[in-house]
């Protein structure tokens, strides 16, 4: 059984930063496809960082790149963001992905397995 569990989240002001942490259990975060997406209300969830098995398999949304680096700790099987410069617009919902496969595009409808979710806020 996949679990994905977000850790990280919080409030912060605009321009610090936030380290997302994504624990997974029961998949390889080494081998395949794994992202982060976040949401607001009444929006679509928006891929803003995906990594597949390949350090070159790399995905950055425009409104984040720059600023937002994802990695993944392979033997502690976990997945970061690191999100420096935080504006008001990035707050959301932020959920880590996994998907079968070496690379699936940055979309959720891409993504099999999802965590909760964890709340970002940036206040102005």
């Amino acid at each position: 059984q996949v679990q994905l569990v977000e850790s990280g989240g919080g409030l912060v002001q605009s321009g610090e930063f936030l380290r997302l942490s994504c624990a997974a259990s029961g998949f390889d975060v080494e081998h395949h496809s794994i992202g982060w997406f976040r949401q607001v209300p009444g929006k679509e969830r928006e891929g803003i960082s995906c990594l597949g098995y390949s350090e070159y398999n790399t995905y950055y949304a425009d409104s984040v790149k720059g600023r937002f680096t994802i990695s993944r700790d392979n033997a502690k099987k976990t997945v970061f963001l690191q999100m420096n410069s935080l504006k008001p617009e990035d707050t959301a919902v932020y959920y880590c992905a996994a998907a079968l496969g070496s690379w699936r595009p940055c979309l959720a409808r891409a993504y099999d397995y999802w965590g909760q979710g964890t709340q970002v806020t940036v206040s102005s």
